[in-house]
C-alpha cells in the first residue's frame, strides 16, 4: 500500500498564513518601525549630546581667545613694556618678559621689533618654569613678509598653527604701537594645546577627541588607533555636504561621531568626537529580544489555535482523502462513517457509494485482462512453436537431402583416392626403373618428370584432404539433422558443439579464433535435435556479432542444477555487446536487433523454450564493445 499522497496546498497552512499576515506582520511593522525610530531617536540623542560637548570645547577655545586678548590689551597700556621694546633694550626685556609669561595663559611670548625680527623668545617649560631664548645676530628670526604684509592693515593676526607634531598652537600677533601710533614691534600670544590636555577633555566628557585639519587629516588624537587610518580618511566627513554623524568602530566598539568647525581667528579647524554606542545598543538589544519574544508567543498562540480549528474542520477532508488512496490500493470496498448531516456529509455517502461501484469494475477489468493474457500467450507460445517445428521440419529435411545426395559421390570419390595413390606410385616406380633407355631419359626431362612426380603426390594428398573434410561436413549434417531422433536419449554435448562448428566453419574461415575448454562430462539425457539447434542459434549469433576479427571462447565443464547433477556450458564472444535494455528483451518472440529481411526474431525464443523445456537454465552477460557470454545449463537426467 503506498503512503498517503500529500495536497500541493494545505489547507491548514494557509489558514495559517492568513492568520499570520493579518496578525504578526502589523504586529511585526509597528514594532520594527518603532524599533527603528527608538534607534534613530538615539542617535539624535547622542549626535545633540556630541554637538554640546563640541559648543563646550568651542566656549573653551573662545575663552582662551578671550584670556589671551585681555591679557594683550593690557601690554598696550604697559608704559615700561612699550618702553623696553622701543628702545630695544633686551636684556630689560628678558628679566621683564620672564615676569609676565608666569602669569600668561599662553605658552609662549615672542617680541619682534618693528621690522619683525624676533628680539626674545619666553616660554615656560615642562615643569612651568620661565625660559627665555635669544636668537644670535648671524641666525636672526623673522615674521614671514606676508604676515608682516596682512599687519599693514590690521592691528593683529589670530591663527592656528599645526608645525609642531601632535600640537594644536593657537596664536595671536598683535602690532604694538607709541602714544603717536608709530609701531614699535610685535608681540606674539603663543598656546599650544597637546595630547595631554586633549586626554583630559576625554576624560572628564568620556568621549574619544579628534583635531582634523582642513583636509581632513589627524592632527591630533584621544587614541592611537586612529594613527592607523588613511590620511584622506576623514576627508569625506569635513566636506560641507556631508553628514554630520557617522558610525566608526574602535576595537570592535562602536562610536557615533559628529564632526565640529571651530573658528581661531582667520583660521579654522574641525573636532571630531564620538561617544560610544554601547549602552543605547544595549538597550536597543533588550527592546529587540522584548520584541521577538512578543511576536515569538503570539506566533505559537496563533498556530495552536489555527490547528484546533483547522482540525475540525480539516479532519473530515483528511479521511476522505485516505480513503480514496486506499481505493487505488485495494480490491476491497472502502466505507467512511457518516458523522454529519452537512456538505461533508453528503459528499461521504456519494464516496461510499463510488467506492462499491469501482471496486466491482476494478474486479470485472482485471478478470478480462487476465483472461486476453492468457489467450495471448497461449497464441504466442503456439505460434512459435509452430514457427520453430516448420522450421525444423524443414531443415531437416533439407539437411538430411543434402547429405544422402552428397554421400555416395564423396564416398566414391574418398574409396578411390587411395587406389589412385598407389596406382600414382606403381607408374613412377616403372618410370624411374628403366634408367637405361635415352629416350625415356630424354622425355623425362622434355615433360619434367622429377617435379610432376613430387607435386602429383601432393595433388593426390590435398585431393585426399579435400574428400575427409567434405565426408566430415557430410557426417556433421547428418548428425545435427537427427529427425529420426524424436525420442530422449543420451547425446555428447562435445560431439554436438563440435558438428555445429563444422557447420559454421564457412563463416567462421580465418577470422574468429576458437577457444576450447572441454572438461569430461557425462552424457546429457535430451532430444539431440533441439540441443543441437540451441547451439546452432547462440554460435550463429556469436559469429555474426564479430564484424571482424575476433574470438570465441567455448567451455564445457560440470556442474548443479537445482541440487542435481548437470553440465554447463558457456559460449563467449568479443562481438559488439549488447545494452541491458536489449537483454531484457533478447528472450521475447519476434525481438531482433537485426534488419528487416535477416532475422525472425525467434531463434533465443526457440533457444529458450528448449532449455526451460529440458529443466535447464540460460544466463547472458553483456557490455557494449566488449562481448556476449552465455550461459547455459543443462540437467544430465531429464525430469520423467
Amino acid at each position: 500500500m503506498s503512503e498517503l499522497k500529500k495536497p500541493n496546498r494545505s489547507l491548514r497552512t494557509i489558514l495559517i498564513i492568513w492568520f499570520l499576515i493579518f496578525s504578526i506582520v502589523p504586529l511585526a511593522f509597528l514594532t520594527g518601525y518603532s524599533i527603528k525610530n527608538y534607534e534613530k531617536a538615539i542617535d539624535n540623542e547622542l549626535m545633540q549630546r556630541l554637538t554640546g560637548n563640541a559648543r563646550e570645547i568651542s566656549v573653551i577655545m573662545s575663552d582662551f581667545k578671550n584670556t589671551l586678548i585681555q591679557k594683550r590689551n593690557r601690554y598696550f597700556e604697559d608704559t615700561k613694556l612699550l618702553d623696553l621694546i622701543s628702545k630695544n633694550q633686551i636684556n630689560g626685556l628678558k628679566i621683564y618678559s620672564q615676569d609676565l609669561i608666569k602669569s600668561e595663559l599662553a605658552n609662549t611670548l615672542n617680541f619682534f621689533d618693528s621690522k619683525g625680527q624676533l628680539v626674545i623668545s619666553v616660554f615656560k617649560d615642562a615643569a612651568g618654569n620661565a625660559r627665555e631664548f635669544t636668537p644670535d645676530k648671524q641666525a636672526s628670526i623673522f615674521l614671514p613678509d606676508d604676515t608682516l604684509k596682512s599687519l599693514s592693515t590690521v592691528d593683529e593676526k589670530i591663527y592656528i598653527d599645526f608645525s609642531v607634531e601632535k600640537k594644536l598652537t593657537l596664536i595671536i600677533l598683535t602690532k604694538l604701537g607709541s602714544k603717536n601710533n608709530k609701531n614699535i614691534g610685535f608681540i606674539e600670544q603663543s598656546l599650544e594645546l597637546d595630547k595631554e590636555f586633549f586626554a583630559k577633555l576625554k576624560q572628564r566628557m568620556k568621549l574619544e577627541l579628534l583635531v582634523l585639519k582642513k583636509n581632513g587629516e589627524v592632527a591630533i588624537s584621544s587614541h592611537e588607533d586612529f594613527n592607523l587610518y588613511k590620511k584622506d580618511y576623514f576627508n569625506q566627513h569635513v566636506q560641507p555636504e556631508s553628514n554630520i554623524f557617522f558610525d566608526l568602530n574602535i576595537r570592535d566598539i562602536s562610536y557615533g561621531f559628529i564632526v565640529y568647525p571651530v573658528k581661531w581667528g582667520e583660521s579654522e579647524f574641525y573636532l571630531a568626537i564620538g561617544a560610544s554606542k554601547t549602552e543605547s545598543k544595549s538597550v536597543l538589544k533588550k527592546v529587540n529580544y522584548a520584541f521577538y519574544s512578543v511576536v515569538g508567543i503570539v506566533m505559537i498562540l496563533l498556530i495552536i489555535m489555527t490547528l484546533i480549528i483547522s482540525n475540525l474542520v480539516l479532519k473530515p477532508l483528511n479521511e476522505l482523502v485516505k480513503a480514496t488512496e486506499n481505493i487505488q490500493n485495494r480490491d476491497t470496498i472502502t466505507e467512511i462513517p457518516i458523522k454529519s448531516d452537512t456538505e461533508i456529509g453528503l459528499l461521504t455517502e456519494s464516496f461510499n457509494r463510488m467506492s462499491k461501484n469501482v471496486v466491482q469494475a476494478r474486479l470485472d477489468l482485471k478478470k478480462k485482462i487476465l483472461e486476453l493474457e492468457n489467450i495471448n500467450k497461449e497464441l504466442m507460445d503456439t505460434q512459435a512453436k509452430l514457427v520453430h517445428s516448420s522450421k525444423m521440419i524443414s531443415l531437416g529435411q533439407l539437411v538430411a537431402g543434402v547429405a544422402h545426395e552428397l554421400n555416395n559421390p564423396i564416398s566414391f570419390i574418398f574409396s578411390n583416392i587411395s587406389h589412385l595413390r598407389d596406382y600414382a606410385e606403381r607408374l613412377v616406380k616403372i618410370i624411374e626403373s628403366d634408367k637405361k633407355s635415352e629416350i625415356i631419359a630424354r622425355k623425362k626431362a622434355e615433360l619434367e618428370f622429377d617435379y610432376i612426380s613430387k607435386d602429383l603426390i601432393k595433388l593426390i594428398g590435398s585431393c585426399e584432404e579435400g574428400a575427409k573434410r567434405t565426408r566430415d561436413i557430410v557426417v556433421g549434417l547428418r548428425n545435427f539433422s537427427r529427425l529420426e531422433e524424436a525420442v530422449v536419449k543420451e547425446a555428447d554435448i562435445q560431439e554436438s558443439i563440435e558438428n555445429t562448428l563444422q557447420i559454421l566453419s564457412g563463416e567462421i574461415k580465418s577470422r574468429i579464433q576458437i577457444h576450447k575448454q572441454f572438461s569430461n562430462v557425462p552424457l546429457v539425457q535430451c532430444y539431440a535435435s533441439q540441443i543441437n539447434q540451441v547451439f546452432m542459434n547462440i554460435l550463429s549469433n556469436a559469429v555474426q556479432a564479430i564484424e571482424n576479427q575476433g574470438e570465441i571462447w567455448i567451455t564445457i565443464k560440470s556442474s548443479e542444477l537445482n541440487s542435481k547433477e548437470a553440465v554447463e556450458i558457456s559460449i563467449q564472444d568479443s562481438g559488439i555487446g549488447m545494452t541491458q535494455n536489449t537483454i531484457d528483451k533478447i528472450f521475447d518472440p519476434f525481438f531482433s536487433t537485426k534488419t528487416v529481411g535477416q532475422g525472425t526474431g525467434l531463434g533465443l525464443s526457440i533457444t529458450y523454450g528448449i532449455i526451460q523445456s529440458h529443466g535447464g537454465d540460460i544466463v547472458v552477460k553483456s557490455q557494449p564493445k566488449v562481448g556476449t557470454e552465455f550461459i547455459i545449463t543443462i540437467p544430465v537426467k531429464m525430469n520423467s
